[in-house]
């Protein structure tokens, strides 16, 4: 094992590399020599290029085919790829949480995910991290001599390598372990232009308080760029599809900006989005909990505020 080596585990739709992937790149050259470790098929030249251009010098390639989809199958390719790694680094999804949980089960390492940052301090990783629904921070060190890291999107800036060689490419066997699941079908979704929501550095999200017209808070969301959110109220009435639920049985956010549009500001729903680095909040109720955490609240009907919004950002952007 080498110190000196950072493994990060690509995420990637397709032949593209998502931007908190990058990101991660960013922080694992602060630690050491990242390696990228790529599951499915070989990347395409765009993407090698982009991953050399964020410090990986070598991209580790593990097939196995569709069997790759299983969590267990995953841990053992991202094992046989970063068996000289003290430290690996991945983004911090649902998917991901479990893959690096069972490759810590079988490595014997640390693990925490949703951490906030990595360093080393006297020779050992320590990770910063939001618990009890983003009301503590906390700092970890762990003591073992592996460390792996699930890292939330948004939270280190990705900045190209100022040294940017090429991208070596090595193929890894792996030996597909023995598993109770089993894959049945592989359905694609066709892409979508929208930014997924766990990803956004910026989210807008509406609440009760759209009475399920969503048609402000998607205009907004699309004027700056960012992803539709939605409280558990809104989902539960049907006003919107589940997949945009913010909350900690939902997907947790961590933007750069988040808005809050008619959204009371319920523990669930703050438990999903207290990270996030600016909160504005727009609601028809003064006392509403979500004022207590926004960085900016406004008190109003958000129909009479998102259109001024919205008037002023268009007018900023086109001068």
């Amino acid at each position: 094992m080498s110190e000196n080596t950072i493994a990060v585990l690509i995420e990637h739709r397709g032949a593209q590399v998502a931007h908190p992937s990058v990101e991660a790149l960013t922080l694992a050259r602060g630690l050491g020599r990242p390696v990228a470790v790529w599951l499915g098929q070989a990347p395409t030249d765009d993407a090698l290029a982009q991953l050399a251009q964020y410090g990986a010098d070598e991209v580790r390639v593990v097939g196995a085919g569709s069997q790759v989809r299983l969590p267990a199958v995953a841990a053992a390719a991202v094992e046989a790829a970063s068996g000289d790694a003290a430290v690996v680094l991945a983004v911090s999804t649902f998917v991901n949480k479990e893959i690096l949980t069972r490759l810590a089960l079988m490595t014997g390492a640390g693990v925490v995910v949703d951490a906030a940052g990595a360093q080393w301090v006297d020779g050992a990783i320590e990770t910063d991290q939001t618990v009890f629904a983003a009301t503590w921070n906390v700092r970890t060190r762990m003591a073992t001599d592996r460390a792996i890291v699930a890292v939330r999107p948004n939270t280190t800036q990705a900045v190209p390598s100022p040294e940017v060689g090429r991208a070596q490419v090595v193929e890894v066997a792996v030996t597909v372990p023995a598993t109770r699941e089993s894959m049945v079908a592989v359905q694609v979704q066709p892409p979508s232009d929208e930014v997924p929501l766990a990803e956004a550095a910026v989210v807008v999200s509406g609440g009760r308080g759209t009475s399920g017209d969503y048609t402000l808070v998607r205009e907004l969301a699309q004027l700056l760029g960012g992803a539709v959110g939605a409280s558990r109220d809104a989902t539960d009435e049907g006003w919107i599809g589940h997949e945009h639920m913010v909350g900690q049985t939902g997907t947790t956010v961590t933007p750069r900006l988040y808005v809050a549009c008619g959204i009371s500001g319920a523990v669930h729903h703050r438990g999903g989005m207290q990270a996030s680095g600016t909160i504005v909040a727009v609601n028809i109720d003064p006392e509403a909990p979500i004022f207590e955490i926004a960085d900016f609240g406004v008190v109003g009907d958000l129909n009479d505020v998102l259109p001024q919004v919205i008037e002023r950002v268009a007018a900023h952007r086109a001068s």
